[in-house]
């Protein structure tokens, strides 16, 4: 019975865990991404007509939309350097966006002026040892340019932009140690893009109907682009998180079904020493079906009553880390400081589920095997 009961707390904490995991995840990016992305289905780079732009932007429900480049380039500052994911942003980015949210030091802007400027992640800051006060020292990114083959490398084999920090944000540990956003304008010249760009992101009223919209976006995009919402951007991030949470489901399962073989054994070891007591039973008459009846349900009631206790106090346990934060994460710059949990109420059908046929399977072959007992053996 403990054994069961064990099993189904530990079942019901951990799937509630990757729950709230999830949960975090799309809070965190849903903050920082666009309702809608459209990206090509083939090919890096595109371009849409000033007509498709128009609709897109009179769209109803939609607030406003942001051309987007994204690549990755090499940032030198002073004498530190490191591999970037540039992301050049128009000014309607950061009018819609929430960027400032995540702001941990300067200001969140890309250009002043003439001069383009840069919004870095906290662990890249830290890596090339930025310093936002000092302005006479530039940041320069570095991108290879389209050599033929066979080219000698040279000065000029390389297109350099120089930019100036002017922020460090925070939005989630794996973006921070990478990210660099800057002006479209100066990926676009270290690219040499001219016109073209990577995404489309489009940012929806309150009120808007997601739905509608994204059929409507495909109508204007066309047949080549594909829509993103906000989790399908992170598609690869959130299967992790889901094979995770099912691989660890089938894991605690199986523990589960190893610690009910004490019923098994239990329920063995009671038909054994009762043979006296079911061979009177048989003498007055009773069938083995009421034999077979007597020890599946006693081995049901024993893992019931330890799959309620455990669904209790894995429930007991959600909630106390839901409302106090019993067990924290350790990690100074979390999103988070303790362990997030979310129980859905599927999950705890689906570890009910789970629980009975773990106990029919394991209830079964006892009684079976009781049912089977000869009575003239085991009478004086």
């Amino acid at each position: 019975m403990f054994g069961v009961a064990i099993g189904t707390m530990a079942l019901i904490v951990v799937l509630s865990v990757f729950n709230g995991l999830g949960e975090v995840l799309e809070t965190v990016y849903s903050s920082y991404d666009a309702d809608f992305k459209i990206v090509p289905k083939e090919g890096k780079s595109f371009s849409f007509t000033s007509e498709q732009l128009d609709e897109i932007a009179e769209l109803p429900g939609v607030q406003s939309f942001s051309k987007v480049i994204e690549d990755h380039a090499v940032a030198v500052y002073r004498d530190q350097q490191a591999v970037v994911a540039l992301r050049g942003i128009e000014e309607t980015y950061i009018q819609t966006n929430k960027l400032d949210t995540f702001l941990l030091r300067g200001e969140v802007k890309i250009k002043e002026n003439d001069r383009n400027l840069a919004v870095l992640g906290a662990g890249l800051a830290y890596e090339l040892g930025v310093i936002l006060d000092s302005r006479s020292v530039d940041l320069e990114l570095i991108y290879p340019r389209n050599l033929r083959p066979g080219a000698m490398l040279s000065t000029n084999s390389v297109r350099r932009v120089r930019l100036a920090p002017i922020g460090v944000i925070s939005i989630d540990a794996a973006i921070d140690e990478s990210l660099l956003i800057t002006s479209l304008d100066a990926v676009s010249r270290i690219l040499d893009y001219d016109n073209r760009y990577t995404a489309v992101e489009v940012y929806l009223n309150e009120d808007a109907n997601p739905s509608s919209i994204e059929k409507q976006l495909q109508l204007v995009s066309g047949n080549g682009f594909d829509i993103l919402d906000s989790n399908e951007q992170h598609g690869d991030l959130i299967k992790v998180v889901k094979f995770e949470k099912l691989f660890t489901y089938l894991a605690l399962s199986f523990i589960t079904l190893i610690a009910s073989f004490n019923i098994f054994f239990s329920l063995s070891m009671l038909a054994i020493e009762k043979r006296r007591d079911m061979a009177v039973l048989f003498a007055v008459g009773a069938p083995a079906k009421l034999i077979k009846q007597i020890f599946f349900k006693q081995g049901m009631l024993i893992a019931c009553i330890g799959a309620i206790f455990g669904m209790i106090c894995g429930l007991l346990l959600c909630y106390l880390q839901d409302k106090y934060g019993l067990v924290g994460l350790g990690m100074a710059n979390a999103v988070v400081q303790a362990y997030p949990v979310k129980v859905i109420w599927t999950d705890v059908v689906l570890v009910a589920v789970s629980i009975a046929l773990i106990t029919i399977a394991t209830s079964y072959r006892p009684a079976l095997l009781a049912s089977r007992i000869n009575p003239i053996e085991f009478l004086d």
